[in-house]
């Protein structure tokens, strides 16, 4: 019994340990044959990582290392954390983006400042995910619906892909600009572009284009990279204006520490919430995506402790704000990856690379990295999940263009949050005026079904059956009398009102009295109202509110569990054996 019981005891342990740290139980089941595929897949993404990390830095306005720093030890700290197998952590495009637009109102980008200010944004980020994952709140970051994401994905695109322009015409920009001054102004300094930049830029963004299609499985983006390095050095043109990468610092990141000045917090706070949530939910959705395909489950509160851990150690290892990337996923499983443990060897080699292979970084053209960029955010436009949204429900396609107008013109964060109000304002109008349906008896299906869809359903002149699709509170009630109004109108006959209920999972205290007022005025006027399909839930909330007293002693119940059997106890009978054959007259009027 004793040994049952420790047994028992460290069996637990196990389990509280695992839950903890996700990576004990891998590495405790870890299988010898996913070993050389692990090895081979961390080869594969450590070659597609090194230019996009050193591109998303440049993007972020920080020095290129900064891009090979953020891709070691928070990649490492996830890998332990986390709970998706197949999905590294790094610097990808939008947080390059968001860093960037967050911190470059504040300070010029590259300076011990701007730096200082990513750092400290990171661990904001950081911060606020694990704090939201602790709580298990992670429930929030559903009120960015998909379409309001996508839209901030397609302008986040266009952003990225106009901030590159620069380096692929060799004519910085300095200042902030606006989306239109950044388009007028590069129309209006056109005849400024450096043709030898636009050249390295053009060559290198065909050959990505051309080689991605012809060798799929190869990392062409380092190919592209070292060749586009190679020719600058062999021809010179660093000495023609050729933008180039200079000196990388060699070594390991050192521990920084972020400034923790009061007012950067402030002004910082939102920008760091849009990164978290972002951040979260690009994350969430490529891990839960490969999930399914490999029959495993996703822990999104564990994944927010994971994050939040990944981005505090972004800040103090020299990164910037990360999440899961896309691209680098779907590459790591395409190419045999099966644990975290290829994350770790990605890490461990993208050290190596900071160690020992810098010099060979010198004479790397920015318009090279400039297409590596813009040849990933392509990927990010899905053109036809756009079309299906406006196909499947317009009002969701209006909140995508919305977030797209306002990201592109106004800012990444007004976009976001304003495109995600509008899409919750969207939600609170569908639930204020829901879908309410007139039934009829359908004699094929011997049920009743709605008259939209069996427009031959018969119906009575005494009755009106509806059916309320949607839950019962203080906003909708008012929709419900007035439909009530309208129907009743055209009804001189009628004398029951059936509400079917099975659309109602839940009801408010408003809703309840709202429906009080409506089942005693119209029986003053000589109409019953009836309800039918009514839910446990909903019924317990309409007994503690004392229906059972009020409207029992009418001689019937308010409440019958089928539509059936309320018509059967007020003596309307939809069978065609009933005697009466005014009582089974079940057809709808003839218009005049």
């Amino acid at each position: 019994m004793g040994q049952f019981r420790h047994d028992r005891r460290a069996g637990c342990a196990l389990a509280v340990l695992e839950k903890i740290v996700p990576a004990y139980g891998w590495l405790r089941n870890y299988r010898r044959e996913d070993l050389p595929k692990d090895l081979m897949s961390a080869v594969i993404i450590t070659a597609m990582l090194v230019p996009q990390g050193m591109a998303y830095a440049l993007l972020a306005g920080l020095p290129a290392s900064y891009g090979l720093y953020a891709s070691t030890v928070p990649a490492i700290v996830y890998a332990l954390f986390g709970t998706s197998r197949h999905m590294p952590v790094g610097p990808p495009a939008l947080m390059a983006l968001l860093t960037f637009t967050s911190v470059s109102a504040l300070a010029e980008p590259r300076t011990p400042e701007y730096i200082s200010l990513a750092l400290l944004l990171a661990l904001m980020v950081g911060v606020l995910q694990l704090a939201i994952g602790l709580l298990h709140m992670g429930f929030i970051t559903n009120f960015i619906s998909h379409p309001v994401l996508s839209g901030f994905i397609y302008a986040s695109a266009v952003v990225i892909a106009l901030s590159q322009v620069e380096h692929l015409l060799g004519t910085p920009i300095s200042g902030e600009h606006s989306t239109v001054e950044v388009v007028l102004e590069h129309a209006r300094r056109i005849d400024e572009t450096n043709p030898w930049t636009l050249a390295v830029g053009l060559g290198s963004l065909a050959a990505l284009v051309v080689l991605g299609k012809l060798l799929p499985r190869v990392p062409v983006s380092l190919v592209v990279v070292a060749a586009a390095t190679l020719v600058v050095y062999l021809f010179g043109l660093d000495e023609k204006g050729v933008d180039i990468v200079g000196k990388v610092p060699a070594g390991l990141p050192e521990l920084s520490v972020p400034a923790l000045d009061l007012e950067a917090i402030r002004t910082l706070v939102s920008s760091a919430a849009v990164v978290a949530f972002v951040g979260f939910i690009e994350s969430i959705s490529v891990a839960k995506a490969i999930a399914a395909k490999e029959k495993y489950k996703i822990d999104s509160n564990q994944e927010l402790k994971a994050l939040g851990l990944a981005n505090a150690s972004a800040a103090f290892f020299s990164g910037f704000p990360v999440a899961g990337s896309f691209s680098r996923t779907a590459v790591q499983y395409q190419s045999g990856g099966r644990t975290q443990l290829a994350s770790i060897v990605t890490a461990l080699l993208v050290v190596a690379t900071l160690l020992l292979l810098t010099p060979l970084f010198y004479y790397l053209p920015n318009a090279a990295l400039a297409a590596v960029i813009l040849v990933a955010v392509y990927k990010l436009l899905d053109f036809e999940a756009a079309r299906k949204v406006f196909r499947i429900r317009r009002i969701d396609g209006y909140a995508l263009v919305v977030t797209f107008v306002l990201t592109l013109l106004w800012g990444v964060e007004q976009g976001i949050i304003i495109g995600a109000a509008f899409a919750l304002l969207a939600f609170l109008r569908r639930t204020a005026y829901p879908h309410i349906a007139e039934l009829g008896y359908v004699e094929e299906k011997d049920s009743f079904l709605g008259l939209e869809s069996f427009p031959e359903a018969r119906t009575h002149p005494e009755a009106l059956i509806l059916r309320f699709d949607a839950r019962l509170y203080f906003a909708n009630v008012p929709f419900l009398e007035e439909q009530l109004i309208k129907e009743v109108a055209d009804r001189p006959d009628l004398k029951w009102i059936f509400i079917d209920c099975r659309g109602v999972n839940s009801i408010d205290v408003t809703a309840i009295e709202g429906l009080e007022d409506l089942v005693s005025g119209y029986k003053a006027n000589g109409i019953e109202i009836v309800f039918t399909h009514m839910k446990l839930p909903v019924r317990e909330r309409l007994r503690k509110a004392g229906w059972d007293e009020k409207f029992i002693d009418a001689g019937h119940a308010y409440h019958y569990q089928t539509t059936r059997e309320a018509l059967k106890a007020v003596g309307l009978s939809v069978s065609e054996k009933e005697p009466d054959p005014e009582r089974r007259l079940w057809k709808r009027p003839i218009p005049e």
